[in-house]
């Protein structure tokens, strides 16, 4: 709830600080007072825009500091602080502050981390609900009374909101899975003879992971035989025959051999031939070894190249490296095997998709019983209301559609707005095309006052909704704040002495001038001070030793 309010240079308050507790809190003051300077202050922290001319005048800048406590902080509001990054610790205030320049430029900040003015707004919703004469948010709101009606109906488990929402994920992720199917298999069938083709076309080829590098590789020795086969044939002629370099030098170490025994030298000399032939001969033996190797059959080479051309066509066709064609094959068979028991998985998978589709519209009609019936309930909740409020000629409907299919979603079939009659024989419409300032104000009332709702806003504040009343009305008025107070906070800007009366905190807002200065202040009375201010409201200008007793009347009633 909110617990304090600090106002720095705001239109005529130039500093104001407030506290406040639980249960009712009344406002009072005479007309052009500054109540809505105050609400209008509040509203910066709520993320009202924020307007040059608020900020005092002489002043460079203005602020409101909003404090707000919880005995555990809701968890709407945790869900946007944690998705902003804001870190609020259990037990700590909430403090909000906004700062305005007298150019208009503004700054926002949560316990003291810098935020957008969206995020206020955001969260504005859990922490105050403002009824106003003219305010089109809260109850009015027709885009909440969906959510108000189920609370008031206090169904949960499968047949509530909560189960209905899960009942149409589940439908929404099964209908998503089928079309995902659907497409896969229609995209695969569409291709399935092509798909057939290809395999077969690789099932000819049989390609072998490694077998590109293996053919790659004899084709280059092939090639590199054909271009050194001249000097080859040159080199054996060298070797080969009597009359070859290697037969001379045999010839010359034999005839040696025969007269080395005569010399040393003639015996180291043979010793240097016997070694020439030897390497001569190992080199003979070398060049037939590679002649050998490189020996290349044509017919052979043109089979290898027509081979690994073949694998590098079919690698470029399916856009893969040669060796990943036997993998290739594989993702076909599984297509085809896919298309195959497509049929089969895709039946599944309707099926599946039609029982979510019946558990949902299952879930979905017993809330839209649960929410007729609780529509019952409410309208009779708040037509009990109405005639204490001076609202006697008036009707109350909740109207409970249910939409086209194409608009069902996660909140089930219906479509729920409160409606009103003013008059006897009116059509239903809106609130607000319908209700006066005063009606409207008194209507929400009542509604407040019947749906009893949890879950709302912190703080709940009704700005002069007594405005044009007065009597046995102000009265009951006074009474059906003071009961919704319970438990919790609500304050009122009120003009009827009734409700003042009710108020467990009474705030006066007054207006003061110091030459051409002019302030507003809020004091907090005492038991005195209320006496007094709720005589002024029954008397007058002049208060009264009457006024003071009807006052004190008031009081004791209250």
């Amino acid at each position: 709830m909110l617990t304090g309010l600090s106002i720095r240079n705001i239109v005529l308050i130039e500093a104001l600080d407030l506290a406040f507790s639980g249960g009712l809190g009344v406002l009072t003051g005479e007309t052009g007072a500054g109540k809505s300077i105050l609400l209008d202050s509040l509203g910066l922290v709520l993320g009202d825009r924020a307007e040059s001319g608020l900020v005092r005048a002489g002043e460079d800048q203005a602020s409101v500091t909003a404090t707000f406590e919880f005995d555990r902080l809701p968890d709407a509001l945790s869900a946007i602080f944690a998705e902003a990054d804001i870190q609020i610790e259990a037990g700590e205030p909430l403090i909000v502050k906004r700062r305005i320049k007298a150019d208009g430029g503004s700054k926002a900040f949560v316990n003291d981390q810098p935020v957008g003015v969206a995020l206020l707004r955001e969260i504005a919703r859990g922490l105050v609900e403002l009824h106003g004469q003219h305010d089109d948010r809260g109850l009015v709101n027709a885009r909440g009374h969906r959510a108000l009606l189920d609370r008031f109906s206090r169904v949960g488990g499968s047949g509530g909101a909560a189960g209905v929402a899960a009942a149409w994920d589940h439908w929404r992720r099964a209908e998503a899975d089928l079309a995902g199917a659907r497409a896969q298999f229609s995209a695969a069938a569409a291709e399935q003879d092509l798909l057939l083709a290809y395999l077969a076309e690789l099932t000819a080829l049989a390609p072998i992971v490694g077998e590109e590098e293996d053919l790659a590789a004899q084709r280059a020795g092939m090639q590199k035989g054909e271009r050194l086969s001249a000097d080859l044939a040159a080199l054996q002629h060298l070797w080969a025959g009597s009359d070859s370099a290697l037969a001379t030098l045999r010839s010359a170490a034999r005839r040696l051999d025969r007269i080395a025994h005569e010399h040393p030298l003639l015996a180291g000399a043979l010793e240097s031939l016997d070694r020439a032939v030897i390497e001569a001969g190992e080199a003979e033996d070398k060049l037939a070894a590679a002649a050998e190797a490189l020996t290349h059959d044509p017919l052979m080479l043109d089979r290898i190249e027509t081979r690994l051309f073949e694998l590098r066509a079919a690698a470029r066709k399916h856009v893969c490296a040669a060796d990943d064609l036997p993998a290739r094959m594989d993702q076909m068979r599984g297509a085809l095997d896919a298309i195959q028991s497509g049929e089969e998985q895709l039946v599944i998978l309707e099926r599946t998709a039609h029982d979510a589709s019946l558990e949902y519209q299952a879930q979905a009609e017993a809330l839209s019983v649960a929410r007729s019936e609780a529509a019952r309930r409410l309208d009779a909740a708040v037509a009990a209301e109405l005639a204490p409020l001076k609202l006697d000629s008036a009707r109350f409907r909740t109207a409970v559609v249910r939409l086209e299919e194409d608009r069902w979603g996660p909140h089930g079939v219906d479509a729920v707005e409160f409606l009103i009659s003013t008059n006897p024989g009116a059509e239903f419409a809106p609130l607000t095309k319908i209700a006066s300032g005063g009606e409207l104000s008194r209507f929400i009332l009542a509604l407040k006052v019947a749906l009893a709702e949890e879950g709302g806003a912190a703080t709940v504040i009704f700005d002069e909704i007594d405005r044009g009343v007065g009597g046995a009305v102000a009265s009951a008025i006074g009474e059906r704040l003071a009961r919704l107070a319970q438990g919790g906070q609500l304050l009122a800007v009120t003009h009827s002495p009734q409700v003042a009366a009710r108020g467990t905190a009474h705030y006066l807002i007054a207006k003061s001038s110091e030459g051409t200065v002019t302030r507003t202040s809020v004091v907090p009375l005492d038991a005195a001070g209320r006496q007094e201010e709720i005589a002024r409201m029954l008397s007058g200008a002049e208060v009264t030793p009457e006024a003071r007793a009807q006052a004190d009347r008031l009081l004791e009633q209250a």
